[in-house]
């Protein structure tokens, strides 16, 4: 015997705990069975279909309605229909599908491109992307889909959205949510819950990495610093400014206690010394427009407070498993152009800079991170993670029959020609100078994966 499934009594047993999309659902015969809107009691039924209809498009913030059929005996494989604002379309379409004996739930259209995000909750994991229903994770993904601990995925996203999901369920549970900047669903609410199921105890561990569609979302820059700040308490206060217009202003770190700004562009990957990073307050939407001006390469901006700077640098991760730290004393942007050679760092400062390190290796693969020493600690101004590939002046591995000599006083826009150059002709490039394993020049060829290394003068 075929047993039946009713999928609206289930949404109305999910809405009795949680806060679900606003709904109403029909029989065959289009009487009214479930409802949820906002503003009234669960269940409540309006004179005429129409009225019903009318009343949760009004509730909808888009104006918009979903229509779902199903039938008990066969619930999956059934007309879906998406995005309908016009009422006569609606109970047209309604009328339509009774006809075929199916029963419909009629929804609000939630856009997934509204800014937020949505994603899976298990055993005190978090997956979540940008622009995609809950189930993405079922689907392959262009990029790696990162696995939060569950208190560092809300203070994420309570940092960038400015409040805190509401994901308080326990490791026996699996759910589906999503995440809105807007308030909506029938408890008009920032988090919709889409399906909870029981779960069992695995052993899957935490994955961190990056770039991935959030990063892209907010940028590179920021995704780093915001996973330092979960980990490190730091982080110079920042604020970033996205060209998103869905995503508002937000702000995290710790305040410097300088007046000082530095305002940093924000490119959705990982661009070594491409765009511009300067000292002194800009406006960030100017310089976004001048330095892209097409909007597809940086999708924010940051400034940030400045660190009195005693010693500057990075860390970069080896094959070895014994980190390089290189630096200058004062502030690092010439070093890390390429421009000033590296320094001798101080013992002290360095057993410093390796206990941060320590600290954030112990949750995530660090390659890289800029750091800034201040006379009292450490603070990280940019992170970024990833499996090592360097070791001594071997900035990426590999066997070209031939290499490019490059001097490094010829600037990083010449070296990203020759890489260019390099990657068609699967030639190697040397580094003719005293620059850093650190600096923006070794990161453009450790991100090209040309092989290369550096050749002290």
């Amino acid at each position: 015997m075929t047993q039946l499934f009713y999928k609206d009594q289930v949404l109305d047993t999910l809405a009795q705990r949680v806060n679900v999309a606003q709904f109403l659902s029909f029989s065959p015969n289009l009487e009214p069975r479930y409802s949820r809107i906002f503003g009234f009691a669960a269940n409540h039924h309006f004179p005429s279909i129409k009225d019903n209809i009318l009343a949760l498009l009004k509730a909808s913030p888009e104006n918009s309605l979903n229509i779902r059929s199903f039938a008990p005996d066969s619930p999956q494989g059934n007309e879906f229909i998406y995005g309908l604002t016009d009422i006569n379309e609606i109970l047209l379409n309604l009328n339509r599908l009774a006809q075929k004996g199916l029963y419909t739930i009629v929804n609000e259209t939630i856009d997934v491109n509204d800014g937020g995000v949505s994603g899976v909750l298990q055993n005190s994991r978090v997956e979540f992307a940008p622009g995609v229903i809950p189930r993405f994770v079922e689907n392959p993904s262009v990029d790696p889909v990162p696995t939060y601990p569950k208190e560092i995925a809300e203070r994420l996203l309570q940092t960038v959205y400015g409040f805190l999901p509401s994901l308080n369920y326990p490791p026996s549970e699996r759910v589906e949510f999503s995440i809105h900047p807007k308030r909506r669903g029938w408890k008009n609410e920032h988090t919709i819950i889409w399906e909870i199921q029981s779960t069992k105890k695995d052993n899957i561990s935490y994955s961190v990495t990056w770039p991935n569609a959030f990063s892209r979302l907010i940028g590179d820059k920021a995704y780093g610093l915001l996973i330092a700040s979960t980990l490190h308490d730091f982080v110079p206060r920042t604020t970033c400014f996205s060209r998103n217009p869905k995503l508002g202003l937000f702000t995290f770190g710790t305040p410097t206690g300088s007046e000082q700004l530095w305002i940093r562009t924000c490119p959705a990957v990982q661009d070594p010394g491409k765009f511009t990073t300067q000292r002194g307050w800009t406006d960030p939407f100017n310089l976004m427009n001048n330095d892209d001006p097409t909007g597809q390469a940086i999708p924010s901006c940051l400034a940030q407070e400045e660190v009195t700077a005693v010693y500057s640098g990075a860390l970069v991760n080896t094959t070895s498993g014994a980190p390089l730290i290189e630096g200058v004393r004062g502030f690092g942007d010439n070093f890390m152009l390429g421009t000033q050679s590296p320094s001798k760092i101080p013992t002290a400062i360095k057993k410093n800079v390796l206990s941060v390190f320590s600290k954030l290796s112990s949750k995530i693969t660090v390659s890289r991170f800029e750091w800034v020493y201040d006379g009292n600690r450490v603070w990280i101004v940019q992170l970024h993670t990833g499996a090592p590939v360097s070791s001594d002046k071997i900035i990426y591995p590999g066997t070209p029959s031939t290499f490019i000599s490059f001097d490094v006083h010829d600037g990083l826009e010449k070296l990203r020609k020759v890489v260019l150059q390099a990657q068609k002709t699967q030639q190697g490039i040397n580094l003719q100078g005293n620059v850093g394993m650190s600096s923006h020049m070794a990161d453009i060829l450790r991100k090209a994966q040309i092989p290369s290394k550096i050749i002290p003068q």
